[in-house]
């Protein structure tokens, strides 16, 4: 992507042309989101025609949303990742909802002020890997008319979540979700880039996909209530909830060892690894919005 932008803004040069302009918004607001409750919360990204709505996401959300990067590839201020945000934004005439991350990264750069660079660095990082015995998991079911390109994982028009008491449900699109609530950790049609991506929410370090699966997948897995809680607390530190040390502390002392176990149970391990990941810097950030 970057050398064809480079030969966009050459040929532009030698023809005497202006480059395009960059897709943005034809009007957006930011307003800090209100707190949440102990009721049914919906977050992520809606789309209603001309009209793209966000609710109570973080920057880090918003900066993976519109960078294609995930959370531990960014590196900023604390309160990138505990300062939630509502946005309304209408597309201009004739834009499209493809174009939205151009849009996004525009917004945000102008009303957070945003400096940012990129850099390779060595990670430590669990690999998701199939174990020794072959994978145990059956692909999802193809369903006659379904969408064959939903479900990959990542933040699109089609992601929303549902925090309740005692858990969340994500809704990738296409009949692709996962739902951490009950004592049990569920998935449908995840591939397992997503899969990847979900366990790194509950475990010390990133989770980085080297299974070589094409497929999607269902699955469920079981744990037991005290397990249940670190996973919880463990999740709600990654997404930078601010807890009490003794709360902390919980997450700390217990074991990892009931995920590491319930993983395998489905053909796959968590093996430690390094790995080159890029990191999105944030050299300079306002932690308000400029004004509407």
């Amino acid at each position: 992507m970057q050398k064809y932008l480079l030969g966009v803004l050459i040929c532009a040069t030698a023809f005497g042309q202006t480059p395009a302009a960059r897709p943005e918004f034809e009007v957006a607001s930011i307003k800090p989101s209100a707190p949440m409750g102990t009721t049914k919360v919906l977050a992520g990204m809606h789309v209603d025609g001309s009209h793209v709505s966000w609710a109570s996401l973080s920057l880090n959300d918003y900066l993976g949303s519109a960078y294609r990067v995930r959370s531990y590839q960014i590196s900023g201020p604390d309160f990138m990742a505990s300062e939630r945000f509502d946005i309304t934004a209408k597309l201009p005439a004739g834009g499209v909802v493809k174009d939205f991350r151009a849009m996004l990264q525009a917004l945000l750069e102008d009303r957070f002020q945003l400096k940012m660079h990129r850099e390779s660095k060595d990670f430590p990082v669990y690999g998701l890997v199939v174990g020794k015995g072959g994978l145990k998991m059956q692909e999802s079911p193809t369903e006659p008319g379904a969408d064959t390109n939903g479900g990959d994982g990542r933040a699109g028009t089609n992601v929303a979540a549902v925090s309740r008491p005692g858990g969340v449900t994500v809704n990738y699109g296409s009949g692709a979700y996962f739902t951490f609530a009950d004592n049990k950790f569920e998935g449908k049609k995840l591939p397992a880039s997503a899969m990847a991506d979900v366990l790194a929410r509950f475990t010390d370090r990133p989770v980085v996909d080297m299974t070589n699966l094409k497929g999607k997948y269902d699955f469920v897995l079981e744990f037991s209530p005290e397990d249940f809680r670190a996973m919880a607390i463990r999740a709600a530190i990654a997404a930078g909830v601010s807890l009490p040390p003794q709360v902390v502390q919980m997450a700390e002392s217990a074991s990892q060892d009931s995920l590491f176990n319930a993983i395998e149970k489905l053909g796959l391990k968590l093996e430690l690894r390094k790995a080159p990941i890029e990191m999105l810097v944030i050299d300079h950030c306002e932690k308000a919005p400029t004004e509407n």
